[in-house]
């Protein structure tokens, strides 16, 4: 087995239409400039409410990546 070593980030993703695409969305966006993305770990989830209904989902992310080997 090799040994890694990994640093985390956290990040928070929002999303009109579900927690998972909001997760999907902050993992996307980190991609674009972080190479060797890894792991996740949800820390937090939170959400907007407007006339009585879900406006919006905010879900605050750890991501792991490895360190370039």
């Amino acid at each position: 087995m090799t040994e890694h070593t990994y640093k985390h980030i956290e990040l928070t993703g929002s999303s009109a239409e579900s927690s998972d695409q909001a997760i999907q969305n902050a993992i996307a966006k980190a991609a674009e400039t972080v190479k060797n993305l890894h792991w996740f770990q949800v820390i937090d989830t939170r959400g907007y409410i407007e006339e009585g209904g879900v406006k919006y989902w905010q879900v605050t992310i750890k991501v792991g990546f490895r360190i370039g080997d």
